[in-house]
């Protein structure tokens, strides 16, 4: 197969899917200093009210819908009871909710208290604040407004000093925006309240729930294939990847370390880990030898192919599907983003919690929603068949953390500048996919991308601070 030349993690790659889902992953991994910034994802003008029923899905929507594939529909209504039908529409719903999720988040600023959908197909959002005077701006953008007396930051902060001190008797930690409190699973009875008492945390701010999970990570382990670790255990691939001409792939940080030699899914020679974290977070990149290459495809239902056309994070509430080379392909939904597990071997933060199932040997593995990569296995209880709950490193921090480029459909970008070589500027376009760092030009003046997307119409630089800096 002829090698290929990627653009660095500046580079802006022509865009070929037409489907948008806002997206956030996560998986296990060592500490990483990185926080994953609010998700965007296609914007919507929509003033539908809160308490809307299911209407017909627009021209816009539908072709933005057009490109699901059969497969990851297929797994929808299998565990999600959802028709093709039913399941394009939540899809579209869903990338709107979070696109309006990620414009009121930077409007509201500090009063923000989170947002979530409602799971049904029409993904009613609802959107809290600590401000009363934010309601008539909530319901402008199409959403119901909520009004908590607590900010999320507020509650982040809480939970983050539970975090220093939290051991295996509260193994699961989160900010639950639907109650405003700060949720804590408790494996051993009185736990719980030994953790508050320790941090001197308000015991008004956390709801204690009884759990019988033990969160592990799951170590017996395209995206989705398997990998050998040193000729014996076993991992999956999380997404295919570029470091300027070098291919690899992201993937969880407990299936090796720095040195740690793999082999493919044929026992063929493939390449080595470049860098892992665990704990702390979850998240490690393998850099491939000459005879593989990068492809922008997760390994879907039956085998077949998944697009990946960029990151972006999907809200609390909406379907996400993950691809392991044990249990193969099943779907779920966002339960809880910045969510704190600790294992055995110690705490990671900033996971994102779902009900995907899945079991040892799938660690490191894809999830994504429609064609959005959101992040990669860590660990979780249960199993594929009475069910359980599972947590993924995020994505989007282990690109930035390690330099990589996504693999990404939309042809071949031709080579790219070498490592430490400028990134060529360009004029901002709609529908042009845009990493982390790149430069582009917009009437008259000069941006840098914040956070990789696909630009929209209404994402023009100077609005939307969130994804772009002026220079």
């Amino acid at each position: 197969m002829p090698k290929r030349h990627a653009r660095s993690a500046c580079t802006a790659l022509a865009a070929a899917g037409l489907l948008l889902a806002a997206a956030v992953g996560t998986a296990a991994a060592e500490p990483a200093a990185w926080t994953a910034p609010a998700a965007w994802t296609a914007p919507a003008a929509r003033t539908a009210p809160a308490a809307r029923t299911a209407p017909a899905l627009s021209a816009a929507e539908t072709l933005r819908t057009a490109d699901a594939q059969p497969e990851l529909l297929a797994a929808m209504q299998r565990d999600l009871g959802l028709s093709p039908d039913r399941a394009r529409a939540r899809l579209a719903h869903e990338a709107e909710a979070g696109a309006a999720a990620a414009r009121l988040q930077s409007r509201l600023g500090p009063a923000f208290a989170g947002a979530w959908v409602d799971g049904s197909d029409t993904a009613a959002l609802s959107v809290a604040t600590t401000r009363a005077s934010d309601a008539a701006a909530i319901r402008a953008a199409g959403a119901r407004p909520v009004v908590v007396a607590r900010s999320l930051a507020s509650l982040d902060a809480a939970k983050t000093a539970l975090d220093r001190a939290a051991t295996a008797g509260t193994p699961v930690r989160y900010v639950d925006p639907r109650t405003n409190t700060l949720v804590v699973e408790e494996a051993e009875p009185g736990a719980a309240a030994r953790l508050l008492a320790a941090t001197g945390t308000d015991a008004s701010l956390v709801t204690v729930v009884p759990s019988a999970e033990a969160p592990r990570p799951l170590y017996d382990l395209r995206g989705g294939d398997a990998y050998y670790m040193n000729g014996s255990g076993r991992c999956s691939v999380g997404f295919p990847v570029t470091r300027g001409t070098t291919h690899g792939f992201a993937t969880a940080g407990h299936c090796g370390r720095a040195g740690t030699t793999t082999t493919g899914f044929n026992r063929i020679a493939q390449g080595s880990f470049q860098a892992s974290v665990f704990p702390g977070s979850d998240m490690a990149w393998v850099a491939a030898n000459t005879n593989w290459t990068a492809t922008p495809y997760v390994k879907g239902s039956g085998g077949a192919n998944v697009q990946v056309t960029g990151s972006v994070l999907q809200p609390v509430g909406a379907s996400v599907c993950r691809s392991g080379s044990t249990t193969g392909w099943h779907c779920g939904t966002v339960q809880q983003h910045n969510t704190s597990v600790t294992y055995p071997e110690g705490t990671i933060s900033g996971v994102t919690r779902t009900t995907v199932c899945a079991e040892p040997g799938d660690s490191g593995g894809s999830y994504i929603s429609g064609s959005q990569a959101q992040g990669v296995t860590s660990g979780g209880s249960g199993n594929c068949s009475s069910g359980g709950t599972t947590f993924f490193q995020p994505l989007n921090p282990i690109l930035s953390a390690y330099g990589l480029t996504l693999k990404t459909t939309g042809g071949d970008p031709g080579p790219g500048p070498g490592p430490g070589e400028p990134e060529p500027g360009g004029t901002w376009k709609a529908g042009t996919v845009y990493a982390a760092g790149a430069t582009v030009t917009y009437g008259g003046a000069s941006y840098r991308c914040l956070q990789p997307h696909q630009a929209q119409a209404g994402w023009e630089p100077p609005n939307v601070p969130a994804l772009w800096q002026r220079l």
